[in-house]
């Protein structure tokens, strides 16, 4: 597939109105308006060469409630500098490129910003090379991208999640895929590492560190309380459930996810996540095709390569009523700003009643019983 297709592009192309009306209602769910930016805004994202879009989820009056608007933004980009490149270099110019990125955030009002999987780095990790790729890795208290995006949260009034890879020095120097939640008062609210980690194609992520043990962690923050479900894990929706059951109202994915793999299940696992769980999702993924210095090999019989495919972007925002936004660029660095009221999280529980009829107990009984050893699977024969 050409990295500059999109699927609104070829829809409006295509189709005549009425049809393209009707199909639009159908992968994206209601009419979303397009939020107005400042124009400082997009001549910056113009100047710096990435795509700017915002769109507005509304919700229904309320009495008794005020409404709780709250502006998201979700940030996709390419590496800059070449992965042979050293190390600190690499990360400078993604710090000068993402603070640009903020920067616009900021002009658009945005409260609370979440960055791609492992942002501060090529996504190496399908390499198995523990060298250099594992001088990318900072504790998340006083790592050169913590400090700075303290910096940014504070000046900005701003909540950041920022996901790196973690050195862990307080136990055993070991390495975590983590996010690091920055409160708008520059405080680290806490940390939120990958629940699960794939083991698929060149997807060898457990060559550098295991799954989390931060659970399902949710962040009262002043715009909102908000969790992260790391990339592998919004293939589990157990996963996202959990978030909800702790009562997130924003869930976001930073992820780093290829073409040839997952493109057709992207528009929808988030989606699904937000309708399920009643809560705003954010599907975040990185941009373009990272060359690597050495060879290697997927185990799958395919011949040995550089580069882990084409990262294919299409961040985009769901809410709890099935309603979506269009994804971002494919292939160009991006913001998207998404202005939600958090209200329309508790008016879809009402409407489908989802948590109501849950039953929790029903299954956490069965699942209590499927991790036992001598669990037998309830198949009914004649």
């Amino acid at each position: 597939m050409a990295e500059n297709f999109s699927v609104e592009e070829t829809l409006t192309k295509y189709l005549p109105e009425k049809d393209l009306e009707n199909v639009w209602r159908l992968l994206y769910g209601k009419h979303l308006l397009t939020l107005e930016l400042p124009a400082l805004a997009t001549d910056l994202a113009k100047q710096h060469d990435f795509e700017l879009a915002g769109y507005v989820f509304d919700a229904q009056s309320e009495t008794a409630r005020a409404p709780r608007v709250v502006r998201i933004g979700s940030v996709q980009n390419k590496i800059i500098l070449p992965t042979s490149a050293p190390v600190t270099e690499q990360r400078n110019a993604l710090h000068k490129r993402i603070s640009e990125i903020i920067e616009v955030a900021h002009l658009c009002r945005v409260n609370v910003v979440c960055m791609q999987e492992a942002w501060t780095m090529p996504f190496a990790f399908c390499t198995r090379e523990k060298m250099p790729w594992c001088e990318f890795a900072e504790p998340v208290q006083d790592g050169p991208t913590t400090v700075l995006m303290q910096q940014l949260a504070k000046k900005y009034n701003m909540v950041i999640v920022s996901p790196i890879l973690e050195r862990d020095e307080d136990h055993g120097d070991v390495l975590a895929n983590t996010a690091v939640i920055i409160s708008n008062s520059g405080a680290i609210l806490g940390i939120s590492r990958k629940n699960h980690i794939p083991r698929v194609g060149d997807f060898n992520e457990s060559t550098y560190y295991m799954e989390g043990d931060t659970g399902h962690r949710v962040f009262q923050t002043a715009f909102g309380r908000i969790a992260v479900n790391i990339c592998y894990g919004r293939h589990h929706p157990q996963n996202w459930m959990l978030y909800g059951i702790n009562g997130a109202e924003i869930v976001f994915n930073p992820s780093a996810t290829v073409g040839s793999l997952s493109e057709p299940l992207w528009p929808i696992e988030a989606r699904n996540a937000a309708i399920a769980n009643s809560y705003f999702t954010c599907a975040i993924n990185r941009v373009g095709t990272e060359i690597f210095p050495n060879e290697f090999t997927s185990g799958d019989g395919r011949d040995a390569h550089k580069d882990f495919g084409h990262f294919y972007g299409s961040s985009y925002t769901a809410a709890p009523d099935g309603s979506r936004t269009p994804g971002l660029s494919r292939y160009r660095d991006g913001l998207l700003v998404s202005e939600v009221d958090l209200n329309l999280c508790r008016q879809m529980k009402d409407m489908w009643g989802f948590r109501m009829t849950q039953r929790l107990p029903l299954y956490a009984d069965s699942l209590a019983k499927a991790i036992q050893p001598d669990f037998k699977q309830q198949i009914v024969k004649e």
